[in-house]
């Protein structure tokens, strides 16, 4: 018989970044299964590790620069299948490609990605991963070396191999998103993604003709001259993970470093920009 979980249900604002933040702290506590919903997340806990104090040092419920509510639900033996099923809902971006979970039926989408999303985001549901796909949707990656920075799931590198590009590193700080990211460039064939675990520094000495970076703005802001340094002439830069008044600072970095500004794509105040070296 499978242990009772406590299921918290998070309601998080500003959404991916606290979530992010808000996992990698909960993942320090007994919570084991994280599941993406549309105003946050849900975290699961066996109920016998579970102890009232459990939140009380989790920084991020009493810092002021995030919203957060909570719910807590009691689960008998937890279908994880199910959980899934019920909070991964299929995407498509502009009928070309169709992201779905390994239970859902493959469609006739150019570009069909299965995600399994277990603990790490980047299913295609938030804005950014959205914006990013309708990106490279446009553009011709074939034969370029490509970097996919703070990967998550790994969508994004997966649709850059779909679309031809050779080779490509993935790079996430998270042990999670790094396990992920290689069991879905497995399970969607993939040969030419490299994953690996860690931050900018292990960009050192490495050149690539397009660089995808969805992480957020301090971080963005943080490691982009790392990032040109390894651009190659012609190369393009392509970024998310922020808001629209985030722009002037991201604009302002990427103009002083020599890159020329291409395109802009904004849902819901979040905004994706290409740049080309």
């Amino acid at each position: 018989m499978s242990n009772s979980y406590l299921g918290f249900h998070f309601e998080v604002a500003p959404r991916e970044l606290g979530s992010e933040i808000l996992i990698a702290e909960l993942g320090e506590k007994a919570f084991e299964s994280f599941i993406e919903t549309e105003n946050g997340f849900s975290a699961y806990i066996q109920k016998e590790f579970y102890t009232e104090d459990i939140l009380n040092d989790i920084y991020l419920l009493s810092s002021p620069e995030f919203k957060i509510s909570y719910t807590i639900e009691e689960i008998e033996q937890v279908n994880w299948n199910e959980e899934w099923e019920k909070n991964f809902e299929p995407i498509d971006v502009d009928g070309k490609c169709h992201v779905r979970a390994p239970f859902h039926p493959k469609t006739t989408a150019e570009f069909d990605i299965i995600i399994e999303p277990k603990m790490s985001f980047g299913t295609g549901h938030h804005e950014t991963t959205h914006m990013m796909i309708q990106h490279l949707l446009e553009t011709d990656v074939k034969n370029l070396k490509s970097l996919d920075m703070g990967c998550g799931t790994a969508i994004l590198a997966i649709l850059a191999e779909m679309k031809g590009a050779k080779p490509i590193d993935a790079i996430d700080i998270d042990n999670w998103c790094y396990l992920n990211s290689i069991e879905n460039a497995e399970r969607n064939n993939c040969k030419q993604i490299t994953v690996y675990e860690g931050d900018a520094s292990l960009l050192k000495g490495k050149k690539y003709d397009i660089i995808i970076a969805n992480i957020n703005r301090n971080i963005l802001l943080n490691d982009m001259q790392t990032y040109v340094n390894c651009l190659n002439k012609n190369g393009t830069l392509l970024l998310s993970g922020f808001y629209s008044q985030d722009i002037p600072f991201i604009n302002e970095s990427c103009v002083e470093k020599g890159l020329t500004y291409v395109k802009k794509f904004e849902r819901n105040n979040w905004v994706s920009l290409k740049y080309v070296n």
